[in-house]
């Protein structure tokens, strides 16, 4: 059995690409230590991680409160199914319901398995309570949509590589052109039991709708009886300067659906919240988990909500990313195309006949800084949210010299 302590990057790689299958394609840096905003490989080098687990890390890498609520939930109680009753869960749903404003929570596991759920949620509540013809519930969805990856959710993603080879695929959606809202407006019905969006879609590449859409969205799920369901796990809890990104336009979703930084990096926690005139559809064995809910996720989770009730979270990422965003904007026609920022989170799009988004993501790993790309041309920033000014402008100048 190899010992990871002895081998260098090159045998990392080759072990993972002979017995992993190969559903990544990491760029070549293997990591293995992490603290603040910052990693470090396996050969000594640091790195300014700028991806944050695809939002994950809103905290940064071992933050020493989330640390020390793991470290003493694992010394009493990690894990008892939702069969009994645990200490950690009531106070941690209680705080999550404080923190969105809503009546109830369903935690879950992963961010797919949250936005599952909503969906069956927002079935059921369409048969139980709206009184659609059962198997008749339609659900409209956003054109370069990222919920994840189960069979369900590629029914409805245009995304070819997420998609392909995997139908039969199931029935039930309608996909209309994010930010606008008269395609939206034709698109729901009678049948129609939600409307599933992100406030700010991040795969797509950190893209944000036209102001006023979100309310617009709010006013026509109202007029048609649907719910609005906002999948805030990648822009939600204080990615984008606000606890949601649905706060920016002072809109209210009647369904949360949360995930990756709830679990503080450490741990997969998710859940969806919502009041109970919806959650209520839900009746005991009608849907579940193995570990949802589980008392080291509660109070992981618990500790997660109990640091963003502060604010600074939000604060810090509204003021670094104006930060950010005025060392960007000199870039736009220097190299970029166009940049999109929310709070600490951008998306930068390369002007044609400059580097590849992946080229541009290896560049910036020679200059010590590890980004991801997508959709060809596009990268995403989306560092930690307890970076420092000076660290924001390490970032700037190595897409400067990156771009070029």
């Amino acid at each position: 059995m190899p010992d990871p302590t002895v081998l260098d990057t090159g045998a990392h790689i080759a072990l993972t690409e002979r017995y992993a299958a190969h559903n990544y394609h990491p760029l070549p840096v293997v990591l293995e230590h992490g603290e603040g905003a910052w990693v470090t490989d396996v050969e000594g080098r640091r790195y300014l991680d700028c991806l944050a687990g695809y939002s994950a890390l809103n905290f940064g890498h071992g933050h020493p409160r989330l640390l020390a609520r793991a470290h003493a939930q694992l010394d009493r109680l990690t894990l008892t199914s939702r069969a009994f009753l645990n200490d950690q869960l009531g106070p941690f749903a209680e705080s999550l319901c404080r923190l969105t404003g809503k009546e109830m929570v369903l935690p879950m596991n992963t961010g797919a398995e949250a936005v599952e759920t909503a969906i069956k949620v927002a079935r059921k509540w369409g048969y139980r309570v709206k009184g659609v013809p059962e198997g008749e519930a339609s659900i409209v969805v956003m054109e370069g949509n990222f919920h994840g990856r189960t069979t369900t959710i590629v029914s409805f993603s245009d995304d070819k590589v997420a998609r392909d080879e995997y139908g039969p695929y199931t029935p039930g959606f309608r996909t209309v052109t994010y930010g606008d809202a008269d395609a939206l407006r034709r698109a729901v019905d009678d049948t129609t039991v939600a409307v599933l969006l992100e406030p700010v879609q991040g795969e797509g590449g950190v893209v944000i709708p036209p102001e006023g859409y979100l309310r617009e969205v709010r006013a026509i799920c109202d007029e048609a009886g649907a719910l609005m369901v906002a999948d805030e796990i990648q822009s939600g809890l204080a990615r984008t300067g606000r606890t949601f990104a649905c706060d920016h336009e002072d809109v209210v979703p009647d369904v949360y659906v949360l995930g990756k930084a709830l679990g503080g990096g450490l741990y997969p926690v998710s859940a969806i919240a919502a009041d109970q005139a919806v959650l209520g559809v839900i009746s005991p064995g009608s849907h579940g988990s193995t570990f949802g809910g589980n008392p080291l996720a509660a109070a992981i989770g618990h500790e997660v909500v109990a640091m963003l009730e502060e604010g600074t979270f939000q604060a810090d990422a509204a003021r670094l990313g104006r930060v950010l965003e005025e060392g960007l904007r000199p870039l736009v026609g220097a190299g970029l195309d166009a940049i999109r920022v929310r709070g600490l989170w951008a998306g930068l799009d390369v002007s044609p006949g400059g580097p590849t988004g992946r080229e541009l993501c290896e560049r910036l790993l020679a200059r010590g800084v590890l980004a991801k790309d997508t959709h060809g041309s596009t990268i995403r920033l989306a560092p930690p949210l307890v970076v420092t000014d000076d660290e924001v402008g390490r970032l700037v100048d190595a897409v400067a010299a990156s771009i070029g």
